[in-house]
């Protein structure tokens, strides 16, 4: 493939969580090793989160310090820039805004990670704008509602990706009205994650998750409303350790004290997700040390069929960490079997973890076979350019 010129927009900086940095590093990284010329760029009206602090604050300095450190990391300095659209004047970091907006005009593809960037008047000299959808379910509704904003939105796109990869087939039940919905996967650069060292003897089947996002894009449609959260659902599932016979700790934010309680006493063990969230290589080392992951996922994705599956059981796989985790209809293209395990029921989750701890070599090595074969960067990012002809 012909080099190219690529700038890839996201959120890492504004909103610096470590599944966050790692879902945009594997785009930089696995466009660079396909030998592209790539740009991060963030140009928001967003205010950006402050972890150190805990607050949504006007000051980057943390932002534009994280970035530059990443730059380093991963090998894209002086190509890298933050604007500031909420201040006066849009002042940046990194990159002036004079190097952005040519790199607007100049670029042969711009990738809108996770769909979340708003358009500016700067931005909308490229007709080459690729949008990347993660949370399938939403958009497609909106559509069918007819809202405007949102078929605008997505029409000013040279094409439209995304992680429901049953989206636009009899499988999933909201028209698409035209619309090309190509499906795609969470590109994982699989040697970042891989680890020769086998899991403690203590470990168990872990995951990370933040507890309560409903209400952010929660939707009604057809009279059924479509929670864009995952609390429900472990809630459901809530005496999986006990019914399996195994413990599962889940890294998360549960602050009602009865709901803890409930969740211990079936088996779980909870811990904060505060460190983790924050240090990048301390949650690859989390998923490291782990036995496996046991998830489920949001109901949007279940109940609407979406085939959507989670960027950081991917991430799982890619270290060799089998996963157990909530069918969405991704089964139909991927996993089921050794390695990668769906459940509908309690009865299946506990026939899963019988499954991987009566050979957990063999679901180990099938679990990052799987991350190289569905999940690899290279091989992920090079569909997206072709298919987008770029």
């Amino acid at each position: 493939m012909k080099r190219k010129r690529i700038v890839v927009m996201g959120f890492m900086g504004s909103m610096p969580i470590a599944g966050v940095i790692w879902q945009h590093i594997h785009y930089i990284v696995g466009l660079q090793r396909l030998g592209h010329d790539v740009y991060y760029v963030e140009d928001s009206a967003r205010i950006p989160y402050n972890p150190e602090t805990f607050e949504v604050t006007t000051e980057f300095d943390y932002t534009a310090g994280l970035l530059n450190r990443l730059a380093r990391e991963f090998e894209f300095r002086n190509r890298w820039a933050f604007c500031a659209r909420y201040l006066p004047g849009n002042p940046t970091a990194g990159l002036r805004l004079k190097r952005i907006r040519q790199l607007y005009r100049e670029a042969d593809a711009i990738l809108n990670i996770c769909g979340a960037q708003e358009f500016n008047d700067d931005l909308l000299v490229s007709d080459r704008i690729l949008y990347i959808e993660s949370d399938p379910g939403v958009e497609q509704i909106k559509i069918d509602k007819g809202v405007k904003s949102t078929i605008q939105y997505l029409g000013r796109h040279h094409a439209l990706f995304t992680f429901g990869e049953n989206i636009g087939t009899k499988s999933f039940p909201v028209p698409t009205h035209g619309l090309k919905w190509l499906p795609t996967r969470q590109p994982v650069v699989t040697d970042l994650w891989r680890t020769r060292r086998s899991p403690p003897r203590t470990a168990v089947f872990t995951s990370v998750a933040n507890w309560s996002t409903s209400g952010l894009k929660d939707i009604t449609w057809r009279g059924k409303k479509y929670l864009w959260s995952k609390s429900r659902e472990f809630l459901r599932f809530i005496a999986a350790p006990k019914k399996a016979g195994e413990t599962f700790e889940l890294a998360t934010n549960i602050e009602h004290a009865a709901t803890r309680a409930k969740f211990e006493r079936n088996g779980w063990r909870l811990t904060s997700p505060l460190q983790m969230s924050v240090d990048y290589w301390l949650y690859r080392d989390y998923v490291q040390r782990s036995k496996g992951e046991f998830t489920v996922a949001k109901d949007q994705y279940v109940r609407l069929n979406t085939g959507w599956f989670s960027d950081r059981s991917a991430c799982y796989l890619a270290a060799g960490r089998p996963v157990i985790t909530q069918e969405t209809g991704f089964t139909k293209f991927y996993g089921g079997e050794r390695g990668l395990l769906s459940f509908r029921t309690l009865n299946e989750i506990a026939n899963a973890v019988k499954s991987i701890n009566a050979d957990y070599t063999k679901h180990s090595q099938a679990a990052y076979a799987l991350a190289r074969e569905v999940f690899e960067a290279e091989t992920v990012l090079k569909s997206i350019l072709e298919r987008a002809g770029i």
